[in-house]
């Protein structure tokens, strides 16, 4: 892997690294029911606020240092405006205005953004595999998520999508996933210059509470019922999408996107809507098709080779050195013969100089 689980303290690091998009998938599923009963900045809220304090508590017990001074808070508040308040709300509002399926491939194609902004800031090598990996994700996630009839007309039509068609499908809410798809990925290289200047855990927990009260506030003026017609189900529901879907998965997300690969940490996002999907078989009896089944298979290739990429490309680099090195054997053998060569001719005009002077 390319994160460095090695340097991590924390016991159990590869399963611990997987766990936030475990934990976001099974959020989904939770969420679903909740979705008709509630409203949409109300619930982004929800999400983030008590996650945050949560987040902070255990930042005390674990004796991590609160920020000091100006270019802290103001990097929070950066990173709360764009990951916490943008991203939650376009989130939270795209998923009331689009398909669940549309909405998740929207949301998770962001990897491609992180790569971008990290070969860019950061000078993150992505290399053929690392590309190729890409690529097979955002196909494995398509499958998985859009309609089967979507991809069969597709590939029937050749994928000749009209300009009208483009205006219907970015009028029903899926540019607001985009949208939430590009600033999750802003977040997550913000990460890397809020840890300059405080713990990871701390921002993580104060860039939810700020992030989340503009939310709130913005859902006391323009929405109303948020909470009257919620039930015991849905309260619950709501406790493990901020417990465990929001406190415990960002706060490990944002420890690992402090240090190692941004690329390859993202390329794990791929994972939730594989887990959205499993579960939602498994506890709502949802169906998966073949097509499904192949982009499983599809988003598990991508996320190895992309994890996988410098290992992969470095073997690669050997076997053509050592053909460069077989091949260029003869050629360094008539060098030196070469080079004796004339070694011999100077030592033979050595006398010659000798006498002219």
């Amino acid at each position: 892997m390319q994160l460095k689980f090695s340097e991590s303290r924390l016991p159990f690091a590869p399963l611990l690294l997987i766990a936030p998009f475990f934990l976001w998938g099974t959020a989904m599923v939770a969420m679903k029911g909740v979705i008709p009963h509630t409203t949409p900045l109300f619930m982004a809220g929800v999400r983030l606020i008590p996650a945050g304090v949560l987040i902070l508590i255990a930042a005390v017990f674990m004796g991590k240092p609160q920020p000091r001074g100006w270019g802290a808070w103001l990097w929070i508040v950066l990173f709360a405006l764009v990951d916490g308040t943008l991203f939650q709300g376009f989130l939270a509002e795209g998923l009331v205005r689009t398909s669940a399926g549309l909405g998740s491939v929207m949301i998770d194609s962001q990897p491609l953004a992180v790569a971008l902004l990290s070969l860019w800031l950061f000078q993150e090598r992505i290399g053929l595999w690392g590309w190729l990996g890409l690529g097979l994700g955002v196909t494995g996630i398509s499958l998985i998520g859009l309609p089967d009839e979507w991809i069969f007309h597709i590939l029937d039509s050749g994928a000749n999508i009209t300009l009208g068609n483009w205006q219907q499908l970015f009028s029903s809410g899926e540019w607001l996933m985009l949208l939430a798809a590009l600033s999750m990925a802003v977040g997550t290289v913000l990460i890397r210059f809020v840890c300059r200047y405080a713990d990871p855990i701390t921002a993580t927990g104060w860039h939810m509470i700020i992030g989340g009260l503009p939310l709130w506030g913005i859902s006391s003026v323009v929405e109303s019922q948020q909470w009257q017609n919620l039930g015991v189900y849905d309260w619950t529901a709501l406790a493990y999408a901020t417990v465990f879907g929001s406190a415990i998965a960002y706060g490990l997300f944002f420890y690992f996107a402090s240090s190692g690969s941004l690329t390859s940490l993202s390329s794990l996002t791929f994972l939730t809507p594989v887990f959205a999907l499993l579960f939602g078989n498994l506890l709502l009896s949802e169906v998966l098709s073949h097509i499904q089944w192949v982009g499983v298979c599809l988003t598990l290739v991508s996320i190895y080779l992309i994890n996988q990429r410098d290992r992969l490309a470095g073997q690669n680099k050997i076997n053509i050195v050592d053909e460069k090195i077989n091949t260029q054997q003869p050629v360094l053998e008539a060098s030196t013969k070469k080079l004796n060569t004339m070694t011999l001719s100077v030592r033979e005009s050595e006398p010659e100089v000798g006498v002219r002077d």
